[in-house]
């Protein structure tokens, strides 16, 4: 989610602004929302967003301008120097009191059963406002919800407040969203649905419920209730980072071990980490840049763990496709192992596992049903994806104190994980942790766990990051980025030439997986950052810090895969990205065919 919090966007010049009463300096280039908060004077918004979505549009920020007879729109007015502004006034709360009626009357009011309930800006601002009638008729779209798809929309509760489609076409490059129609028939729809890469930052964005994944939640607890079933749940490295949010747990409380007891008291009946299966990825993937450097390929090797990234590429730049590392995500390397691997050791005939992911993602809902993805024919490597926010839903659904939940250690053996495999959850971590272990297999040697630390950045910057290494001898030419824009940027800078490099990484979301559109909603508050330093804390604390040392890694391979990059390795951990292509429309079984 991009930041809402009032930093101004000059540092030059100040102009004197009386805001209420009170003189105070502002940025010659600040709106009179960002003086106001400067002055920490509240305004209510509801569509806006810094530097995205400034269009007034809600007229919920409206306030009085001395020498202006009209109310102006705080969000987009600039301030001048001598302005004298009113927010508090009668006049002004009328009129943001009767904005927010006529929305909500534009509005389903059904708020208990909503996915948003409790967490809905505009509920939340109703009851700020006292409001709790609407003398308006109730009037709003009646279309049918297509459930099948990893992203629903709802257009009973869309407000049209533009943010999605501001957060779509400016962040993430796709304009997947526009307003079509025009006058009282106007509203907002996906004009290319098929092209969505599911990122989700449509969902983070919305202010209300109109856009959430598709709930996967009964599928998971059918499963759990069926006695002929054994249930694994894998719990991504950035759900670590935020599944107290919403849940009245301190964030010291929330420990790993604290996350294993909630998800095993949901009924699961082993609970492992997909770090384990990031640990995997890095053989595999450091093992296949080696093996391409070695050959001379022409151009970068991209990752291929971000499925949201994956779509987009394949979208705007299919013809570097077969750039992509040919590398299954952890998600898909845990499903694949779990139903062969794994149930080879508890003897299980692998249809009778029922693989549950929790990630911070939309996007893995449809990575687990592309072709491909089932190991034994017909029966898929992972059964379920769900966000952190339907964890969040279980959990609470269950009536679960998990401040009192003593800690537990998650299952083995695929529950062991290192340092590296930990900081995939945030941009640049990828990288970092393929060449630490790179390194090893080109050299033998371990280099300073902290030898790539160069790579790291928070991923809200524009543009990307790049750096040069010295692996072996050879100057290794790298590059990351997050957020689709910036992916954007870079592939076309790749495209023209302007670039070279051998080894690029990618997120879909700003800032990585702890930024992904899956990830509790905090309205107005970017939390990337914040939950990226946990997984660097978690690795810089780690005994294992590189993925060739995990015992359970090693055991893997040697007593099953025989090493990276065999030919059991080849079938079970890599894909053929030739398999389907975009624009790709996926519902819980797979591709949907085109009517």
């Amino acid at each position: 989610m991009v930041e809402e919090n009032p930093i101004a966007r000059g540092c030059g010049e100040t102009v004197r602004v009386v805001i209420d009463g009170v003189e105070t300096d502002a940025p010659r280039t600040a709106t009179i929302l960002e003086a106001a908060r400067l002055a920490g004077v509240e305004v209510p918004t509801l569509c806006y967003l810094r530097e995205l979505n400034e269009i007034g549009a809600c007229r919920v920020c409206v306030v009085e301008v001395e020498g202006i007879d009209r109310l102006v729109a705080a969000c987009n007015s600039p301030v001048f120097d001598g302005m004298e502004v009113r927010t508090d006034t009668q006049r002004v709360r009328l009129a943001r009191r009767t904005n927010l009626q006529l929305i909500l009357s534009r509005h389903d009011r059904r708020c208990p059963t909503c996915f948003r309930n409790g967490a809905c800006r505009l509920q939340a601002l109703a009851d700020r406002m006292a409001i709790h009638d609407v003398p308006f008729p109730t009037s709003f779209d009646t279309e049918p919800v297509d459930k099948r798809f990893p992203l629903v929309k709802e257009p009973a509760k869309c407000i049209s407040c533009l943010r999605c489609v501001s957060v779509c076409e400016k962040s993430q490059a796709l304009a997947v969203w526009a307003l079509v129609d025009s006058g009282s028939r106007s509203r907002v729809d996906a004009v290319a649905k098929d092209d969505c890469s599911y990122c989700g930052q449509c969902i983070t964005h919305c202010p209300v419920g109109a856009l959430h994944e598709r709930s996967d939640i009964a599928r998971v607890f059918d499963a759990i209730s069926d006695p002929e079933i054994v249930t694994i749940a894998q719990i991504a490295p950035s759900v670590r980072t935020s599944w107290h949010e919403g849940l009245d747990l301190a964030a010291d409380e929330a420990t790993p071990g604290r996350l294993v007891a909630a998800v095993r008291k949901l009924g699961f009946d082993y609970v492992f980490d997909t770090d384990f299966a990031a640990d995997m990825t890095i053989m595999e993937e450091g093992s296949e840049l080696l093996l391409r450097l070695e050959a001379g390929v022409e151009g970068p090797m991209f990752t291929s763990c971000c499925p949201g990234w994956v779509r987009f590429l394949k979208t705007r730049y299919p013809w570097m496709q077969d750039r992509l590392s040919t590398t299954k995500s952890p998600q898909q390397i845990f499903g694949a192992l779990a139903k062969t691997y794994y149930a080879g050791l508890l003897g299980i005939d692998p249809s009778k596992l029922f693989v549950v992911s929790y990630m911070p993602c939309v996007a893995k809902k449809a990575e687990r049903a592309y072709p491909g993805m089932d190991s034994n024919e017909g029966v898929p490597d992972v059964d379920a994806a769900l966000t952190v926010r339907e964890l969040q839903r279980q959990i609470k659904s269950r009536f679960l104190n998990v401040a009192l939940l003593d800690e537990e250690e998650f299952d083995a053996p695929l529950g062991a994980a290192t340092g590296a495999g930990h900081i995939f959850g945030v941009t640049g971590g990828v990288m970092e942790a393929a060449l630490r272990s790179a390194y090893f297999l080109a050299t033998g040697s371990n280099p300073h766990p902290d030898a790539f630390e160069d790579i790291r950045y928070d991923g809200i910057e524009r543009g990307w990051r790049e750096k040069t290494f010295d692996l072996a001898g050879r100057t290794l030419r790298v590059a990351a980025a997050s957020g689709l824009a910036n992916a954007d940027a870079l592939c076309a800078a790749i495209d023209r030439g302007e670039v070279s490099y051998d080894f690029v990484e990618v997120m879909a979301c700003p800032g990585g997986c702890v930024g992904g559109g899956g990830q509790p909603i905090c309205e107005g508050e970017e939390r990337a950052a914040r939950r990226g330093s946990v997984l660097r804390r978690i690795d810089a604390r780690s005994e294992l810090r590189f993925s060739h040392e995990n015992p359970s890694v090693q055991a893997c391979y040697g007593d099953f895969l025989g090493a990276p990059l065999s030919e059991l390795a080849e079938r079970l951990l890599h894909s053929d990205h030739g398999a389907w292509s975009m624009p790709c429309a996926v519902g819980v079984d797979g591709p949907m065919k085109k009517k």
